[in-house]
């Protein structure tokens, strides 16, 4: 990942969150031409996306806490501190979707909603 990516406030990452990631794959390689690497991490398969040749965004499957979320594509923030920024949020009238967590190897997030109901992700990565 670009190192600039990697400060306060740059949106980092893009996600699919989809109920059928092998349609989501074959369509956007398709459309795009990306190229796709799988990764488990216990019982979750998640789908690196490649866009020459540099990782750019991931596609998973709905997770059983998101229920009936239609697909969606989603952005991350990285933040300079998961948890702190999620408190800020609060402060400001937003609200935790889902509250900070560890992300084996890769660092920490959190889903939080606008105080107009927007969803976002903050993320902060681990040192490489």
């Amino acid at each position: 990942m670009d190192g600039k990516l990697r400060h306060h406030g740059a949106i980092s990452w893009s996600e699919l969150i989809t109920i059928d990631v092998d349609s989501a794959k074959a369509y956007y390689r398709e459309l795009f031409g990306w190229i796709y690497e799988e990764m488990t991490n216990g019982d979750m398969t998640y789908t690196l996306i490649k866009a020459n040749g540099e990782e750019v965004g991931g596609i998973m499957a709905t997770p059983p806490e998101a229920g009936a979320l239609p697909p969606v594509w989603g952005v991350y923030v990285t933040v300079d501190d998961v948890d702190a920024t999620a408190e800020k949020a609060v402060s400001l009238g937003g609200k935790i979707c889902i509250p900070p967590r560890d992300i084996p190897q890769v660092g920490r997030f959190c889903v939080l909603e606008d105080p107009q109901g927007a969803v976002i992700n903050i993320i902060s990565y681990l040192a490489n």
